[in-house]
């Protein structure tokens, strides 16, 4: 697999980057169950196995990326040949001494190859040079892939909201400090 670099985005990066497919296919998901009795609430996400594997559409629309991008603190993305091939959205006080992560994203035919990996690694890298003492990553309950290797990475549940997205899902959010 030839090299991979991973620099700042630019402005002709972008039109490159909202093409790339953000959807993902998932055989798990994380189930929430909430029961609600006097007194006491009590929320608890299980892993669920699904009949088959599904496609799940990206919660924000990538045509959004053009227009918002030079609003961000941080866009890095992961060239292959000088192609671009994944991007790490970073924003900056979301949180009280945060840095935010709201995408992650790399082309279908190059996932499993560790460029996810080395993004969220150059992510932290720019956090800790701001001076950020925390990365904080958001997520649908239905991207086991990124559930996955945020736990991977050392990230931790640490809270969700739900109806966060505009299709209504859950929004996950795992966090890990940063030295």
């Amino acid at each position: 697999m030839p090299e991979i670099e991973i620099r700042p985005a630019v402005t002709a990066d972008i039109p490159l980057l909202v093409k790339i497919d953000h959807s993902y296919q998932t055989i798990y998901v994380w189930q929430m169950d909430r029961i609600i009795e006097e007194g006491q609430l009590s929320v608890n996400f299980r892993e669920i196995r699904l009949p088959r594997s599904v496609r799940v559409d990206y919660p924000y629309n990538p045509k959004d990326l053009s227009s918002e991008w030079n609003q961000q603190s941080a866009i890095l993305i992961a060239c292959m040949e000088a192609i671009p091939v994944g991007y790490v959205r970073v924003k900056e006080q979301v949180l009280p001494s945060s840095a935010w992560i709201s995408d992650l994203v790399v082309r279908p035919d190059l996932r499993r190859k560790g460029i996810a990996t080395g993004l969220l690694l150059a992510a932290q890298d720019w956090a800790f040079q701001h001076h950020w003492k925390r990365v904080v990553i958001e997520m649908q309950s239905k991207n086991f892939p990124a559930i996955r290797l945020s736990m991977k990475m050392g990230y931790e549940f640490c809270g969700y909201h739900d109806h966060y997205y505009s299709n209504q899902d859950i929004a996950l959010f795992f966090a890990r400090g940063i030295h």
